[in-house]
């Protein structure tokens, strides 16, 4: 008896909404435009492209000037230094030309204010390296957009396992509902004596069984709201209810090959171009470097004074000859960079293709499976009608009603299962050849 008065008690916790959460409705539109905006790991991806331009930006250096500006300030008795001094000074006399004072002076106070430029003007080495730095920052901005399209395909998986979840609610209550139906029947037959005891306890088990899989049921609903919500950065972490049903997605059109239009293998694409590039940059390495130069200088034996000036400015060609055979490995070292670049590309390429043949084959065993056990339901729906009847009117097994009762559940949810791992397959194949 005691199993009998528990049983309408847990049907009423179970069945009532979840207590302390507010449900949510939400659309799929809704959840894309959160997580564009608000995604962490879109905002990384942001992040690295940012870093990229910025390393692109630094290559500015190859064609833009390199501007200083300093003052120093110095006390000196060196003869060399006090003679340098005054003549920058423009203070030097006759008397300054005397022996006894060049070799010992007095103490000289000398400040100077230098403004200096350089000014790159042939620097291969640098295009080539500017080059590389373009082709990774232009790679960065495709791998962001793909990481766009991914989060796509997994806010339409995670959102389609919030419909599924909140399917499997609605098929377990109304398999509930039946169990309850079931069980007051069984009790009213063993009041009357059509019935053992024994049976009307297997319609009791029943029931509690279907209320422990809506138990589990509804913490999926949980489940797949918290991660709607970790994927939209909201930490609120309430209960969503989907505004869209989950229904059978319109075929696409079937695509043989993989694009290497698409955002990631272009990327990829892209580094090895960059790798290209410094391989080149090394290579040239070994060519002689032009660079201008110039000073303005102002000099005086007061601070921040400028009594007397000068100015120089020339070119210098400059020539690394031979550095111990560093650039030698350096090169070496970019060249194998470069062909181990190549050969992902091609691997990538190749796996992206395996992916997509095994995307195809697992869209046509869903929609195989999504006609079986469409008709498997239909079939489980009506065995279970003809059972009902049967039972009613006495001339059929306890047991053999719990049978078909619990099939016709399972192929409902076996059904859905279906439909969103159908609709899933296409979603995929879609982000493969997007």
């Amino acid at each position: 008896m005691k199993l009998s008065f528990l049983i309408p008690l847990l049907a009423v916790i179970f069945i009532t909404p979840v207590q302390g959460q507010s449900l949510v409705p939400i659309s799929k539109t809704e959840v894309l435009q959160k997580v564009s905006e608000n995604n962490t790991r879109i905002k990384i991806s942001e992040k690295e492209f940012s870093a990229a331009q910025a390393d692109y930006r630094q290559t500015n250096a190859i064609f833009l000037p390199n501007i200083s500006a300093s003052h120093t300030g110095i006390a000196t008795t060196n003869p060399l230094m006090a003679f340098g001094s005054k003549l920058n000074q423009e203070i030097l006399t006759q008397n300054d030309f005397n022996p006894a004072l060049l070799n010992n002076p007095s103490q000289i106070e000398n400040y100077a204010t230098k403004f200096e430029i350089q000014q790159p003007i042939i620097n291969v080495d640098g295009i080539y390296q500017r080059k590389a730095a373009k082709s990774k920052m232009d790679a960065m901005a495709l791998q962001t957009a793909r990481t766009a399209d991914f989060l796509t395909l997994e806010v339409n998986k995670a959102y389609m396992q919030l419909q599924l979840a909140y399917k499997g609610v609605a098929v377990l209550e109304q398999a509930l509902k039946a169990a309850n139906a079931n069980k007051t029947l069984a009790e009213n037959s063993f009041k009357q004596g059509y019935l053992q005891r024994a049976d009307v306890l297997n319609v009791e088990v029943r029931v509690t069984e279907v209320l422990n899989q809506l138990q589990t049921a509804k913490s999926n609903v949980k489940n797949a709201s918290n991660y709607l919500s970790f994927l939209m950065a909201d930490e609120g972490y309430v209960v969503y209810t989907p505004t869209d049903s989950l229904q059978i997605t319109t075929p696409i059109t079937e695509i043989e090959t993989i694009s290497e239009n698409r955002s990631d293998i272009k990327a990829m694409a892209l580094a090895t171009d960059a790798y290209e590039a410094l391989n080149k940059a090394d290579k040239m390495a070994f060519l002689p470097r032009l660079n201008a130069f110039g000073s303005y200088e102002l000099y005086d034996d007061t601070i921040f004074q400028g009594g007397a000036n000068g100015y120089l400015f020339g070119a210098q060609l400059s020539w690394d000859v031979f550095q111990g055979s560093k650039r030698f490995g350096k090169a070496q070292k970019s060249k194998a960079e470069l062909q181990k670049s190549q050969l992902e590309y091609k691997q990538y390429v190749a796996q992206s293709n395996l992916e997509l043949q095994k995307a195809k084959r697992a869209l046509m065993d869903a929609e195989n499976k999504l006609a079986l056990t469409a008709l498997a339901l239909k079939q489980s729906e009506e065995s279970l009608r003809i059972r009902t009847n049967r039972f009613k009117e006495g001339l059929e097994k306890t047991s053999d009603l719990l049978m078909a009762e619990t099939q016709y559940s399972q192929k409902q949810l076996e059904y859905y299962q279906t439909v969103f791992e159908y609709n899933y397959a296409q979603a995929y194949l879609q982000f493969l050849t997007r």
